[in-house]
Order: structure tokens, then C-alpha cells, then sequence
């Protein structure tokens, strides 16, 4: 199953970082939109790592807005969240509202799970994902395990077959965290629809992409130097690859230990001690790591050195 050789397609999403003040740091969120697509990667703005879910829609536009301009019209995508409850019916209307400002500013909306969306029967979910297609030129499906929020769902095959079968969905996000579900996942696009990316969400198994997965990650947001150098290292076929997979994916599996939201603030961590923020600080509402992880992420750091391009 693995597909040598390829070309991976990346996509990174970007850590929405804070002064020691707690104030949003929009410098450092700048420089880290272009970094990551400097590096050859397609930054992600308004999704988990961005802190989406605890954001209000004016701020989310915001993001937008900051991300247009630093790119200068290279591509990007974005989150479309909707906040709902347990007993809501899905709100076709809220979601149109989430994604028209991202058409509007030149980016590609992921379409969020909610808990109306995944409440839906296998044929009513393929239906709103029509119903979404129809008002934008392309989007990206995403099923989101429990694990991560209370919304997610893993849906069937016959609902991937009928995403497979919507011109405007070019990809989905797939978060299982399991490699059988997500191999069963390819085996059918590259049945149907050889084009359609399945992006893996897997950032404790990040070597999906040896079998045909590309991937929009958090974990990238850490390096998206050392992501398309591992990606480049697997389309030229050098065994290099492997060692530096490794080592990205030690710092996967440290960073995204339980509490898993956490990751974020291992992030700013990491990040910090790269000299690409100013403070490792976290969102105020989000769970944090201790300091004595710092200590780790520098030897992880280190590890990492060989690859790094000065």
C-alpha cells in the first residue's frame, strides 16, 4: 500500500500566538503565515490550533483579513465553525455565513463538525455537503473523532463515497486517530476519485503519507521548515525521510499527550524556543503545560538541529 515518490500536499495549521500581556501577538501570527507558506506548505487560519472554537465571528474575519494580506494572494484555507448545542438541527444558513467571508478573502473553507451537522442521517449529511457545495467553488469535508470535541463524528463509507461524488469537495480531513479507518478511506478514493485528497488529522501517525495521504496537521505548526524538508526527502526517495519522520513524530507524541488540547501551548513552547515568538503564552481559556516541558522540547529541539536550514 505504500505509494513511493509522491508528491505530498501539506497543510498547516497555524497557532494563533499571545504576548506575555495576553493580548493576540499579530506580528509573530504574520511572520508564521509566512513562514509556513514559504516553506511550500498551505497555511490552515481559524482551525483548532488557531483557538477557533473560542473565538467570536468578528475576530474570525479578523484572522481572515490579516491572512489576505500577508500572503498576497497565495492560497490558504480556514475553518467554518458553528457554535450550537447538543439538541440543535443542523443550520445550513450559519454555515453559509462562516464561509462566504472565506470565499470573499480568497481562501478554501474546511467545513467544521457541529453538533446539528453530525446529527444528521448518513444520506442528510452527503445532502448538506451538496447543499455547501453549491454555494462555493471548492471546500474541504472534515470528520473529527470524539476524542477531540463532543461534536465530532466519524461518518460511514457511504457518506465518504457520496463526498467523493460533489465536485466542489476536493478533500476531507479524516481525525480518527486510527490507521484502518483512514486506509479504508483511501482504498475507496483511489477507486472513485483518484484526485481527492484525503488530508490525515493523525498527528500521532504522521507517516500516513507513505500510503497516499497528504495531511492538515497542528503538529506541523511546530516546523513547517522540517515538514516539506520530510516531504521533499519522500518525493526524491531519500531514506532520510525516515529518520527525520521519527524525530518529528517523538515531538507528535510528547505534545499531544492528554490533556490533548494542550498541544497548543506545547506549541508557543516550541515555538519560543525557536526564536519565532516573543512568549510561549497560551490562550487564556485553553489548557497549559508545565515549564519543566520546555527542558524537553530543547532536547527535541536539538535532535531536530541537523535538518534545520539556517
Amino acid at each position: 500500500m505504500i505509494v513511493p515518490r509522491r508528491k505530498i500536499t501539506g497543510i498547516s495549521a497555524i497557532l494563533l500566538p499571545f504576548t506575555p500581556a495576553g493580548d493576540v501577538d499579530w506580528p509573530s501570527f504574520d511572520a508564521h503565515v509566512l513562514r509556513t507558506s514559504d516553506a511550500g506548505l498551505t497555511p490552515a487560519v481559524n482551525m483548532d490550533t488557531g483557538y477557533v472554537n473560542l473565538l467570536d465571528d468578528a475576530f474570525r474575519v479578523a484572522v481572515l483579513k490579516r491572512t489576505k494580506t500577508v500572503l498576497s494572494g497565495r492560497p490558504f484555507v480556514a475553518g467554518t465553525f458553528v457554535l450550537d448545542t447538543p439538541d440543535s438541527a443542523f443550520n445550513c444558513d450559519a454555515y453559509f455565513q462562516q464561509l462566504d467571508p472565506i470565499q470573499r478573502l480568497g481562501g478554501t473553507p474546511v467545513i467544521f463538525p457541529s453538533f446539528g451537522l453530525t446529527s444528521l442521517s448518513d444520506d442528510q449529511v452527503i445532502e448538506a455537503h451538496a447543499q455547501i457545495g453549491q454555494r462555493c467553488d471548492r471546500f474541504i469535508a472534515f470528520e473529527l473523532g470524539r476524542m477531540f470535541a463532543p461534536f465530532g463524528r466519524i461518518y460511514s463509507l457511504k457518506t465518504i463515497r457520496g463526498w467523493l461524488g460533489i465536485p466542489q469537495c476536493i478533500g476531507a480531513k479524516h481525525s480518527s486517530l486510527e490507521r484502518d479507518l483512514e486506509w479504508q478511506r483511501l482504498r475507496l478514493r483511489d477507486e472513485v476519485r483518484p484526485d481527492f485528497h484525503l488530508f490525515t488529522g493523525n498527528d500521532l501517525a504522521i507517516d500516513m503519507v507513505m500510503y497516499g495521504s497528504d495531511y492538515l496537521l497542528g503538529l506541523s505548526t511546530f516546523a513547517p521548515d522540517l515538514f516539506a524538508t520530510r516531504d521533499h526527502l519522500w518525493q526524491s526517495g531519500d531514506p532520510d525521510f525516515y529518520e527525520l519522520n521519527d524525530a518529528l513524530q517523538y515531538l507528535g507524541h510528547f505534545a499531544f499527550r492528554s490533556p490533548v488540547p494542550a498541544y497548543k501551548h506545547s506549541a508557543a513552547q516550541f515555538l519560543k524556543l525557536r526564536g519565532w515568538l516573543t512568549s510561549d503564552r497560551a490562550h487564556p481559556a485553553s489548557s497549559t503545560r508545565p515549564d519543566s516541558d520546555r527542558e524537553i522540547l530543547r532536547e527535541i529541539a536539538q535532535r531536530l538541529q541537523r535538518w534545520i536550514k539556517e
